[in-house]
Protein backbone atom coordinates (compact mmCIF):
# COMPACT_ATOMS: atom_id res chain seq x y z
CA UNK A 1 0.00 0.00 0.00
CA UNK A 2 1.17 3.52 -0.34
CA UNK A 3 2.27 5.99 1.76
CA UNK A 4 0.66 8.80 2.17
CA UNK A 5 3.92 10.97 1.86
CA UNK A 6 4.96 9.17 -1.09
CA UNK A 7 6.07 5.68 -1.97
CA UNK A 8 5.15 2.06 -1.19
CA UNK A 9 5.52 0.61 2.71
CA UNK A 10 7.59 -2.54 2.70
CA UNK A 11 8.44 -5.00 5.52
CA UNK A 12 12.49 -6.34 4.62
CA UNK A 13 13.62 -9.25 7.01
CA UNK A 14 17.17 -10.04 6.42
CA UNK A 15 19.66 -12.65 8.05
CA UNK A 16 23.01 -14.55 6.65
CA UNK A 17 24.95 -17.40 8.20
CA UNK A 18 28.96 -18.58 8.09
CA UNK A 19 29.04 -22.80 8.95
CA UNK A 20 32.44 -22.20 10.47
CA UNK A 21 32.59 -18.05 11.14
CA UNK A 22 34.13 -17.71 8.74
CA UNK A 23 33.28 -20.71 6.22
CA UNK A 24 31.06 -21.35 3.72
CA UNK A 25 28.28 -18.43 3.49
CA UNK A 26 25.11 -17.33 2.69
CA UNK A 27 21.65 -14.88 2.76
CA UNK A 28 18.51 -14.67 2.86
CA UNK A 29 15.94 -11.71 2.63
CA UNK A 30 12.17 -11.30 2.22
CA UNK A 31 10.20 -8.00 1.50
CA UNK A 32 6.39 -8.04 2.87
CA UNK A 33 3.47 -5.68 2.24
CA UNK A 34 3.83 -4.11 5.15
CA UNK A 35 -0.47 -3.67 5.68
CA UNK A 36 -0.76 -7.18 4.48
CA UNK A 37 2.87 -9.18 5.36
CA UNK A 38 2.18 -10.86 2.00
CA UNK A 39 5.59 -11.77 0.76
CA UNK A 40 6.19 -9.94 -2.68
CA UNK A 41 9.89 -11.00 -3.49
CA UNK A 42 12.75 -13.68 -1.86
CA UNK A 43 16.16 -13.15 -2.47
CA UNK A 44 19.21 -15.75 -1.60
CA UNK A 45 22.83 -16.72 -2.42
CA UNK A 46 25.57 -18.46 -1.43
CA UNK A 47 28.33 -16.18 -1.38
CA UNK A 48 31.70 -18.30 -0.76
CA UNK A 49 33.85 -18.41 2.24
CA UNK A 50 32.71 -15.40 4.77
CA UNK A 51 32.05 -14.12 8.00
CA UNK A 52 28.34 -14.07 9.57
CA UNK A 53 28.45 -10.46 9.46
CA UNK A 54 29.26 -10.54 5.98
CA UNK A 55 26.47 -12.27 4.93
CA UNK A 56 23.86 -10.66 7.00
CA UNK A 57 24.69 -7.47 5.20
CA UNK A 58 24.59 -9.08 2.43
CA UNK A 59 21.55 -9.84 3.01
CA UNK A 60 20.39 -6.50 4.03
CA UNK A 61 21.89 -5.35 0.48
CA UNK A 62 19.69 -7.71 -1.28
CA UNK A 63 16.22 -6.92 0.75
CA UNK A 64 16.83 -3.38 0.38
CA UNK A 65 17.74 -3.80 -3.23
CA UNK A 66 14.79 -6.10 -4.24
CA UNK A 67 12.05 -3.23 -2.46
CA UNK A 68 13.90 -0.60 -4.15
CA UNK A 69 12.85 -2.27 -7.63
CA UNK A 70 9.44 -2.51 -6.45
CA UNK A 71 9.28 0.93 -5.78
CA UNK A 72 11.83 3.20 -5.68
CA UNK A 73 10.07 5.89 -2.91
CA UNK A 74 9.42 2.76 -1.12
CA UNK A 75 9.64 3.23 2.86
CA UNK A 76 10.85 0.21 4.43
CA UNK A 77 10.95 -1.01 7.63
CA UNK A 78 13.96 -3.36 8.34
CA UNK A 79 13.47 -6.37 10.75
CA UNK A 80 17.00 -8.13 11.88
CA UNK A 81 18.27 -10.31 14.35
CA UNK A 82 21.50 -8.74 14.00
CA UNK A 83 22.01 -6.68 16.93
CA UNK A 84 25.33 -5.72 15.24
CA UNK A 85 24.00 -4.96 11.88
CA UNK A 86 20.91 -3.07 12.90
CA UNK A 87 22.70 -0.96 15.88
CA UNK A 88 25.52 0.15 12.83
CA UNK A 89 23.14 1.18 10.11
CA UNK A 90 20.84 2.59 12.59
CA UNK A 91 24.46 5.18 13.38
CA UNK A 92 24.38 4.15 17.28
CA UNK A 93 27.62 2.08 16.83
CA UNK A 94 30.79 2.77 14.56
CA UNK A 95 31.26 0.27 11.63
CA UNK A 96 34.95 -0.70 12.74
CA UNK A 97 35.73 -3.52 10.50
CA UNK A 98 37.09 -2.97 7.51
CA UNK A 99 35.01 -5.81 5.50
CA UNK A 100 32.31 -4.08 6.75
CA UNK A 101 32.67 -0.40 5.72
CA UNK A 102 32.03 -0.85 2.38
CA UNK A 103 28.76 -3.27 2.75
CA UNK A 104 27.31 -0.98 5.23
CA UNK A 105 28.24 2.15 2.23
CA UNK A 106 26.76 -0.07 -0.03
CA UNK A 107 22.93 -0.56 2.22
CA UNK A 108 22.78 3.39 3.22
CA UNK A 109 23.07 4.42 -0.97
CA UNK A 110 20.08 1.89 -1.91
CA UNK A 111 17.38 4.38 -0.58
CA UNK A 112 17.62 7.81 0.70
CA UNK A 113 18.21 7.11 4.22
CA UNK A 114 14.93 8.82 5.70
CA UNK A 115 12.83 6.18 4.04
CA UNK A 116 14.34 3.39 6.06
CA UNK A 117 13.85 2.27 9.48
CA UNK A 118 15.74 -0.51 11.49
CA UNK A 119 14.35 -2.12 14.14
CA UNK A 120 15.75 -5.50 16.10
CA UNK A 121 13.80 -8.80 16.27
CA UNK A 122 14.23 -12.22 18.21
CA UNK A 123 15.62 -14.79 15.75
CA UNK A 124 12.72 -16.63 16.29
CA UNK A 125 10.43 -14.16 14.08
CA UNK A 126 13.09 -13.81 11.41
CA UNK A 127 12.22 -17.32 10.31
CA UNK A 128 11.78 -16.96 6.64
CA UNK A 129 15.01 -14.77 6.04
CA UNK A 130 17.01 -17.64 7.82
CA UNK A 131 15.33 -20.51 6.01
CA UNK A 132 16.10 -18.74 2.61
CA UNK A 133 20.13 -18.34 4.07
CA UNK A 134 20.45 -21.81 4.99
CA UNK A 135 18.51 -22.84 1.62
CA UNK A 136 21.27 -20.83 -0.03
CA UNK A 137 24.48 -22.25 1.75
CA UNK A 138 23.03 -26.11 1.25
CA UNK A 139 22.83 -25.38 -2.48
CA UNK A 140 25.76 -23.80 -2.50
CA UNK A 141 27.06 -27.60 -0.65
CA UNK A 142 25.75 -29.39 -3.61
CA UNK A 143 27.50 -27.24 -6.26
CA UNK A 144 24.08 -25.38 -7.44
CA UNK A 145 22.88 -21.64 -7.23
CA UNK A 146 19.95 -21.56 -4.87
CA UNK A 147 16.55 -21.69 -6.77
CA UNK A 148 13.32 -19.66 -5.15
CA UNK A 149 9.97 -22.60 -4.37
CA UNK A 150 7.46 -21.93 -6.73
CA UNK A 151 4.40 -19.76 -4.98
CA UNK A 152 1.43 -17.95 -5.69
CA UNK A 153 2.23 -15.09 -8.07
CA UNK A 154 2.88 -11.60 -6.45
CA UNK A 155 1.20 -8.82 -7.23
CA UNK A 156 1.75 -6.85 -10.68
CA UNK A 157 4.67 -4.28 -10.78
CA UNK A 158 4.46 -1.56 -13.13
CA UNK A 159 6.86 -1.32 -15.54
CA UNK A 160 7.71 2.24 -14.75
CA UNK A 161 8.55 1.41 -11.51
CA UNK A 162 10.49 -1.73 -11.50
CA UNK A 163 14.10 -2.26 -12.93
CA UNK A 164 16.18 -5.13 -12.69
CA UNK A 165 18.16 -5.10 -10.12
CA UNK A 166 21.99 -4.04 -9.95
CA UNK A 167 24.69 -6.14 -9.99
CA UNK A 168 27.71 -6.71 -8.28
CA UNK A 169 28.16 -7.42 -4.43
CA UNK A 170 29.49 -7.27 -7.65
CA UNK A 171 30.03 -4.71 -8.21
CA UNK A 172 32.13 -2.69 -5.95
CA UNK A 173 30.72 0.40 -3.87
CA UNK A 174 27.06 0.81 -6.27
CA UNK A 175 26.49 -2.44 -7.47
CA UNK A 176 26.69 -6.29 -6.05
CA UNK A 177 26.07 -10.22 -7.70
CA UNK A 178 22.22 -10.28 -6.74
CA UNK A 179 20.73 -13.98 -5.66
CA UNK A 180 17.40 -14.90 -7.30
CA UNK A 181 14.27 -13.16 -7.06
CA UNK A 182 11.28 -14.36 -7.19
CA UNK A 183 8.39 -12.23 -8.44
CA UNK A 184 6.12 -11.39 -11.49
CA UNK A 185 7.73 -11.02 -14.49
CA UNK A 186 8.15 -7.34 -15.91
CA UNK A 187 6.27 -6.88 -19.13
CA UNK A 188 8.13 -6.82 -22.11
CA UNK A 189 11.00 -9.07 -19.48
CA UNK A 190 11.10 -12.64 -19.35
CA UNK A 191 11.63 -13.47 -15.55
CA UNK A 192 14.34 -15.33 -13.56
CA UNK A 193 12.38 -18.61 -13.59
CA UNK A 194 12.21 -18.18 -17.71
CA UNK A 195 15.64 -17.73 -18.18
CA UNK A 196 17.24 -19.06 -14.98
CA UNK A 197 20.43 -18.10 -13.28
CA UNK A 198 22.43 -16.04 -15.19
CA UNK A 199 26.14 -16.12 -15.51
CA UNK A 200 28.19 -12.63 -14.19
CA UNK A 201 31.34 -11.68 -15.36
CA UNK A 202 32.54 -8.81 -13.04
CA UNK A 203 35.33 -7.19 -15.28
CA UNK A 204 38.22 -5.97 -13.64
CA UNK A 205 40.80 -3.74 -15.71
CA UNK A 206 44.43 -3.89 -14.75
CA UNK A 207 45.85 -1.97 -12.03
CA UNK A 208 48.55 0.88 -13.18
CA UNK A 209 51.73 0.00 -14.80
CA UNK A 210 54.64 2.29 -15.19
CA UNK A 211 53.46 3.01 -18.82
CA UNK A 212 49.76 4.02 -17.70
CA UNK A 213 50.29 7.28 -15.66
CA UNK A 214 51.61 8.45 -19.34
CA UNK A 215 48.96 6.97 -21.51
CA UNK A 216 51.45 4.79 -23.67
CA UNK A 217 49.68 2.30 -25.68
CA UNK A 218 50.68 -1.13 -24.30
CA UNK A 219 49.31 -4.17 -25.64
CA UNK A 220 50.03 -8.02 -26.07
CA UNK A 221 53.41 -7.29 -27.93
CA UNK A 222 55.12 -5.00 -26.31
CA UNK A 223 57.42 -4.88 -23.01
CA UNK A 224 54.43 -6.72 -21.12
CA UNK A 225 54.83 -4.42 -17.93
CA UNK A 226 54.23 -5.55 -14.75
CA UNK A 227 52.29 -3.63 -11.84
CA UNK A 228 53.84 -0.22 -10.57
CA UNK A 229 53.58 0.25 -6.81
CA UNK A 230 50.41 2.31 -7.57
CA UNK A 231 49.06 -0.53 -9.65
CA UNK A 232 49.67 -3.30 -6.53
CA UNK A 233 47.76 -1.47 -4.08
CA UNK A 234 45.09 -0.95 -6.56
CA UNK A 235 44.73 -4.66 -6.90
CA UNK A 236 44.91 -5.02 -3.26
CA UNK A 237 41.98 -2.52 -2.80
CA UNK A 238 40.27 -4.69 -5.74
CA UNK A 239 40.96 -7.69 -3.82
CA UNK A 240 39.84 -6.40 -0.64
CA UNK A 241 36.06 -4.81 -1.86
CA UNK A 242 35.61 -8.04 -3.82
CA UNK A 243 36.66 -10.47 -0.67
CA UNK A 244 34.05 -8.59 1.22
CA UNK A 245 31.47 -9.03 -1.10
CA UNK A 246 31.77 -12.64 -1.43
CA UNK A 247 30.15 -13.12 -4.46
CA UNK A 248 33.27 -13.81 -6.93
CA UNK A 249 33.49 -18.23 -7.24
CA UNK A 250 36.07 -18.33 -10.61
CA UNK A 251 39.11 -16.15 -11.19
CA UNK A 252 40.05 -15.55 -15.21
CA UNK A 253 42.96 -13.36 -16.23
CA UNK A 254 44.49 -12.38 -19.78
CA UNK A 255 48.17 -14.21 -20.03
CA UNK A 256 49.97 -10.87 -19.66
CA UNK A 257 52.16 -10.26 -16.79
CA UNK A 258 50.21 -7.19 -15.10
CA UNK A 259 46.72 -8.76 -15.18
CA UNK A 260 47.72 -12.25 -13.75
CA UNK A 261 49.34 -9.76 -10.70
CA UNK A 262 46.12 -8.01 -10.31
CA UNK A 263 43.70 -11.19 -10.35
CA UNK A 264 46.72 -12.90 -7.96
CA UNK A 265 45.26 -10.60 -5.50
CA UNK A 266 42.00 -11.23 -5.67
CA UNK A 267 42.54 -15.18 -5.93
CA UNK A 268 44.93 -15.30 -2.87
CA UNK A 269 42.00 -13.21 -0.54
CA UNK A 270 39.21 -15.72 -2.09
CA UNK A 271 41.16 -19.57 -2.02
CA UNK A 272 40.58 -19.31 -5.45
CA UNK A 273 43.32 -20.11 -8.57
CA UNK A 274 43.81 -18.07 -11.73
CA UNK A 275 42.82 -19.63 -14.57
CA UNK A 276 44.63 -18.28 -17.62
CA UNK A 277 42.29 -17.14 -21.00
CA UNK A 278 44.52 -16.40 -24.00
CA UNK A 279 41.20 -14.47 -25.53
CA UNK A 280 41.88 -11.89 -23.12
CA UNK A 281 44.81 -10.36 -24.34
CA UNK A 282 44.90 -6.53 -25.60
CA UNK A 283 44.85 -5.88 -28.38
CA UNK A 284 48.21 -5.49 -30.64
CA UNK A 285 49.26 -2.29 -31.36
CA UNK A 286 52.04 -2.74 -33.46
CA UNK A 287 54.45 0.05 -33.86
CA UNK A 288 52.33 1.92 -31.89
CA UNK A 289 53.26 -0.21 -28.26
CA UNK A 290 55.31 2.21 -25.83
CA UNK A 291 53.97 5.47 -27.99
CA UNK A 292 51.93 8.43 -26.23
CA UNK A 293 48.95 9.49 -28.53
CA UNK A 294 50.08 12.26 -29.68
CA UNK A 295 54.15 10.67 -30.60
CA UNK A 296 51.49 8.00 -32.13
CA UNK A 297 49.73 11.06 -33.89
CA UNK A 298 53.04 12.68 -35.06
CA UNK A 299 54.70 9.49 -36.34
CA UNK A 300 51.85 7.47 -37.91
CA UNK A 301 49.09 10.39 -38.55
CA UNK A 302 47.52 8.40 -41.39
CA UNK A 303 47.28 5.08 -39.71
CA UNK A 304 46.25 6.65 -35.95
CA UNK A 305 42.96 8.47 -38.14
CA UNK A 306 41.65 5.60 -40.45
CA UNK A 307 42.68 3.42 -36.98
CA UNK A 308 40.15 5.40 -35.06
CA UNK A 309 37.27 5.47 -37.97
CA UNK A 310 37.51 2.04 -39.25
CA UNK A 311 37.25 -1.26 -37.21
CA UNK A 312 38.54 -3.04 -39.40
CA UNK A 313 41.93 -0.74 -39.75
CA UNK A 314 45.00 -2.25 -37.79
CA UNK A 315 47.53 -0.11 -35.80
CA UNK A 316 50.62 0.75 -38.14
CA UNK A 317 52.57 -3.04 -38.06
CA UNK A 318 49.78 -4.72 -36.01
CA UNK A 319 48.46 -8.16 -37.01
CA UNK A 320 44.45 -6.95 -35.25
CA UNK A 321 41.62 -4.65 -36.15
CA UNK A 322 39.35 -3.86 -33.29
CA UNK A 323 37.00 -6.54 -35.62
CA UNK A 324 39.59 -9.35 -35.11
CA UNK A 325 39.73 -8.42 -31.22
CA UNK A 326 35.79 -8.93 -31.20
CA UNK A 327 35.62 -11.59 -32.76
CA UNK A 328 38.31 -13.32 -30.07
CA UNK A 329 36.88 -11.86 -27.76
CA UNK A 330 33.40 -13.12 -27.96
CA UNK A 331 34.65 -16.45 -28.39
CA UNK A 332 36.94 -15.71 -24.67
CA UNK A 333 33.56 -14.89 -23.88
CA UNK A 334 31.65 -17.92 -24.54
CA UNK A 335 34.27 -20.07 -23.12
CA UNK A 336 34.22 -18.85 -20.07
CA UNK A 337 30.34 -18.82 -19.86
CA UNK A 338 30.03 -22.61 -21.49
CA UNK A 339 32.22 -23.48 -18.24
CA UNK A 340 30.84 -21.36 -15.76
CA UNK A 341 27.06 -21.14 -16.36
CA UNK A 342 25.07 -19.48 -13.56
CA UNK A 343 28.62 -18.53 -11.63
CA UNK A 344 29.98 -15.31 -10.53
CA UNK A 345 33.38 -14.82 -12.56
CA UNK A 346 36.21 -12.30 -12.13
CA UNK A 347 37.67 -11.73 -15.95
CA UNK A 348 40.70 -9.82 -15.57
CA UNK A 349 41.46 -7.94 -18.63
CA UNK A 350 42.83 -4.23 -20.64
CA UNK A 351 41.22 -1.54 -21.78
CA UNK A 352 40.51 -2.86 -25.67
CA UNK A 353 38.96 -6.50 -24.64
CA UNK A 354 36.97 -5.36 -21.77
CA UNK A 355 35.22 -2.13 -23.64
CA UNK A 356 34.57 -4.54 -26.24
CA UNK A 357 32.70 -7.12 -23.94
CA UNK A 358 30.66 -4.06 -22.95
CA UNK A 359 30.08 -2.70 -26.34
CA UNK A 360 28.95 -6.56 -27.66
CA UNK A 361 26.45 -6.41 -24.55
CA UNK A 362 25.09 -3.13 -25.40
CA UNK A 363 25.07 -3.97 -29.36
CA UNK A 364 26.90 -0.79 -29.72
CA UNK A 365 28.56 0.11 -32.90
CA UNK A 366 32.46 -0.86 -33.22
CA UNK A 367 33.33 3.17 -32.62
CA UNK A 368 31.64 2.66 -29.26
CA UNK A 369 34.90 1.63 -27.68
CA UNK A 370 35.94 5.11 -28.70
CA UNK A 371 33.87 6.60 -26.43
CA UNK A 372 33.84 5.17 -23.42
CA UNK A 373 36.19 5.78 -20.33
CA UNK A 374 37.92 2.70 -18.03
CA UNK A 375 40.45 3.95 -15.49
CA UNK A 376 43.16 1.16 -14.14
CA UNK A 377 41.93 -1.25 -11.46
CA UNK A 378 37.66 -0.09 -11.98
CA UNK A 379 35.02 -2.64 -11.99
CA UNK A 380 32.33 -3.69 -14.78
CA UNK A 381 29.98 -6.34 -14.74
CA UNK A 382 27.43 -7.84 -17.35
CA UNK A 383 25.22 -10.77 -16.77
CA UNK A 384 24.47 -13.05 -19.75
CA UNK A 385 20.56 -15.14 -19.56
CA UNK A 386 20.10 -18.29 -21.15
CA UNK A 387 18.12 -16.27 -24.48
CA UNK A 388 21.60 -15.11 -25.46
CA UNK A 389 20.77 -11.65 -24.10
CA UNK A 390 23.23 -9.71 -21.96
CA UNK A 391 22.50 -7.01 -19.35
CA UNK A 392 25.21 -4.20 -18.18
CA UNK A 393 25.15 -3.78 -14.27
CA UNK A 394 28.18 -1.93 -13.85
CA UNK A 395 30.76 0.65 -15.79
CA UNK A 396 33.86 1.91 -14.62
CA UNK A 397 33.32 2.09 -11.07
CA UNK A 398 36.23 2.76 -9.10
CA UNK A 399 35.10 3.38 -5.40
CA UNK A 400 37.06 1.00 -3.98
CA UNK A 401 40.33 3.23 -4.92
CA UNK A 402 38.93 6.15 -2.95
Amino acid sequence: MADPAGGARYVVEADGGSRGNPGPAGYGAVVRDADTGQVLVEAAEYIGHATNNVAEYRGLIAGLKAARDLDPDARVAVRMDSKLVVEQMSGRWQVKHPDMRPLAAEARAVLPAGNVTYDWIPRERNKTADRLANEAMDAGRQGRRWEPAPRPAAPAVSTAAATDEPLPAAGAGTAAAAGSVAGTPRAGWAGPADLGTPTTLVLLRHGETPLTPHKRFSGSTGSDPGLSEKGRWQAERAADSLAARGTVQVVVASPMLRTRQTAEATARRLGLEVRIEEGLRELDFGAWEGLTFAEVMERHPDDLTTWLGSAKAKPTGSTESLTTLAQRVAQARDRIIARHPGKTVLVVSHVSPIKTLVRLALGAPPDAVHRMELSAASLCAVQYYSDGNASLRLLNDTSHLR
